[in-house]
């Protein structure tokens, strides 16, 4: 029972991520704002507001190992369960739709171009690496034919061990030097106040694409950047 507990709990909370992302991709389709979307349905007691923050899919030391924990066992004892099956295999393929993401915001095609990377671990305030995100979409950027620039607060030494052909840089500002796409990968604090018309000016081309929705769209457009996020119209 205390077993289950810990597994169930991560899943239920791996599959409210999974739902809110697939819910931001229809949000795109249709003209919704799925942070909007997401504070709505939270607001029922029943749902509650927490882990429905989009992005590009869950990482870290927890969910991985105990979705796959939680399906393993169930197959063991031939329970299947379905729905967490499933919330693995999406997230799994939505670390490279986010990568796909990218490409399609630079016009379909990142072959001989710059991509500055702002965050690589999972999530804020840690350098654990550990099934992040960046672990997949980097390498995809890379397999298109995408120079990779990037910087994180705490994860670089780390970083260095796991990522092949990445030039590691000491600030977000030195990431952005001839870049033409800034992809925020993760939520740092630093990266909410950036001063973004020296990021401008560094950039061969102002290309924000926010996988965080750590800004609001009108803010970095009135930069002028193009912005692209997550579940947006």
């Amino acid at each position: 029972t205390s077993e289950l507990i810990k597994y169930a709990g991560n899943g239920f909370l791996a599959m409210k991520i999974t739902f809110i992302n697939e819910i931001a991709d229809l949000c795109e389709k249709v003209g919704a704002d799925v942070q909007q979307v997401a504070k709505g349905i939270g607001l029922d007691g029943r749902i509650g507001s927490k882990f429905l923050n989009p992005g590009p899919g869950y990482g870290g030391s927890c969910f991985p190992k105990d979705t796959l924990a939680l399906v393993r066992t169930a197959q063991q004892y031939e329970a299947p369960v379905r729905l967490i099956e499933t919330t693995v295999e999406v997230n799994d393929a939505r670390k490279l739709r986010m990568a796909e993401k990218v490409r399609d915001a630079m016009g379909g095609d990142v072959s001989g171009r710059t991509v500055a990377v702002l965050g690589l671990t999972f999530k804020p305030n840690t350098d654990d690496m550990r099934d992040s995100p960046s672990l997949a979409i980097i390498p995809a950027l890379q397999a298109m034919g995408a120079s990779i620039r990037a910087f994180d607060p705490e994860g670089m030494e780390e970083a260095r061990r796991l990522l092949d052909g990445v030039a590691f840089t000491d600030s977000a500002y030195q990431a952005a030097e001839g870049a033409d796409a800034l992809v925020i990968l993760t939520e740092w604090d630093q990266f909410r106040a950036l001063d973004l018309g020296r990021i401008k000016g560094l950039m061969n081309r102002a290309l924000m694409v926010d996988l965080r929705n750590v800004y609001r769209p009108h803010e970095a457009r009135d930069d002028g950047f193009d912005y692209v996020g997550v579940g947006k119209p």
